[in-house]
């Protein structure tokens, strides 16, 4: 029995999508004009936005398999988000506040300790401090070595991750090291190319977290401001770095002390 039209045709159609010549054409072309891959891959883990949703969508239909129609629009998405970023001239559009971490001492105490000590403390430090922003609703950006570069929706969330995971690392002992954090978050609108950050705004978050002390999370004066209903206090402290402005205050932050017992 002869099959209908429109089942042959479904047929065809994907036999063509599948078809690896034009697989592999089209994503050669997306590759040679927007990136490889790995720009696709950081997409589909991003945040929340509709075009990182889409991206996820098609990233989770592409497969294993890809086709020809999910290449190509993989294409239209990938060219999509290059021109948005052009058009915001490398700022973004929506506060996003970017918190930065390393752990005090780490490199001294680590060419002491060798090589198998120093990533077990490692793998337990990102036990402890990669939670703590995931609870928030964070996105854990990047590691870096003894500290790690997350993004969250409010300067408030970031905050709250900040206190738990240093009350979190404060747990930890090894060899004698007893890691402490410095910590820096600001409120800005960093430019978004894929799932990282990028601009002046993280510059800051990076240039607070050097400058903090040890335990210390030290935030700028814009990201106070958003804090303003939250039960904490902020000391003032004097901060200038290379690549931030020259008129950013920096306050260190802390949870109030409880009010001795009566």
């Amino acid at each position: 029995m002869t099959e209908p039209p429109r089942k042959r045709l479904a047929a065809a159609a994907r036999q063509l999508n599948r078809s690896p010549k034009l697989v592999d054409l089209a994503r050669r072309m997306r590759e040679q004009a927007l990136g490889d891959d790995d720009f696709i891959d950081r997409l589909s883990t991003a945040r929340g936005r509709p075009s990182d949703l889409a991206a996820r969508q098609l990233v989770a239909l592409r497969g294993d398999r890809p086709g020809f129609a999910g290449e190509l629009g993989l294409t239209a998405l990938q060219g999509w988000q290059r021109f948005a970023e052009k058009q915001d001239r490398g700022r973004g559009k929506v506060d996003v506040a970017i918190l930065f971490t390393d752990l005090v001492g780490f490199s001294s105490w680590a060419l002491e300790a060798g090589d198998v000590a120093a990533i077990q403390l490692l793998r337990r430090a990102n036990e402890a401090m990669e939670p703590s922003v995931l609870k928030q609703q964070g996105e854990v950006v990047k590691r870096l070595g003894d500290g790690l570069m997350a993004a969250f929706w409010n300067a408030p969330s970031a905050l709250e991750a900040a206190f738990e995971a240093n009350h979190r690392i404060a747990a930890i002992k090894m060899d004698g090291y007893r890691p402490l954090l410095r910590t820096g978050i600001h409120l800005g609108r960093p430019r978004k190319l894929g799932g990282d950050y990028f601009g002046v705004d993280v510059n800051i978050a990076a240039r607070l977290s050097e400058a903090a002390n040890p335990g210390e999370i030290l935030a700028s004066d814009q990201t106070v401001t958003s804090l303003a209903s939250l039960p904490i206090e902020a000391e003032r402290r004097l901060f200038s770095a290379k690549g931030t402005p020259k008129s950013l205050d920096a306050y260190a932050i802390r949870r109030p002390e409880a009010a001795p017992a009566r």
